[in-house]
């Protein structure tokens, strides 16, 4: 079943390269649980098919880094990008979107979360595997207030200035 909004999401785990060691967070791939990502904010996280790919390096992430400011105006703690790819990769298009410190590139690698989020997309035919659908959505101390699901294919409400309108 497809989370919508109003639902609590679900617990899991995403994983996240760091780059840069601190206490608690060894270099490296470290996981995190949704929960703890979300209890006590307010968080805008929004999926995607796949790092390095067309839309969502040219458009989907850098409009979140780009409006990141106005996002945190709006009242927004965090922005978490979510992709079923593994953490190293994300580390790496991190890097290359220059989203590190901006935008949490979070690695949902084997679809655990993004099955549990209903938000998969199966493009085995295509050889990509499963995916995360396009998405975008603001979760309060755990539960979904806001929830943008694109059509197959599609990248017209999921993007960041979408957002900022429906927060007003």
């Amino acid at each position: 079943m497809t989370i919508k909004i109003g639902d609590k999401l679900p617990p899991g785990t995403l994983s996240e390269y760091i780059d840069v060691e601190t206490e608690g967070c060894p270099l490296g791939p470290n996981a995190f649980a949704v929960e703890d990502l979300t209890r006590g904010r307010k968080v805008a996280i929004f999926g995607l098919p796949g790092a390095f790919t067309p839309t969502c390096s040219g458009q989907h992430v850098p409009g979140y880094v780009a409006h990141l400011d106005a996002l945190k105006a709006k009242g927004i703690d965090e922005v978490i990008c979510v992709s079923v790819n593994d953490a190293f990769v994300m580390g790496a298009w991190a890097r290359d979107q220059k989203a590190v410190g901006k935008v949490r590139m979070m690695a949902d690698g084997s679809a655990a979360y993004t099955k549990a989020l209903g938000l998969e997309f199966d493009l085995t035919t295509r050889g990509m595997g499963v995916r995360c659908q396009r998405f975008s959505m603001v979760v309060d101390d755990g539960v979904v207030k806001l929830l943008n699901v694109e059509a197959p294919g599609k990248y017209e409400v999921s993007d960041a200035a979408t957002m900022l309108k429906q927060l007003g």
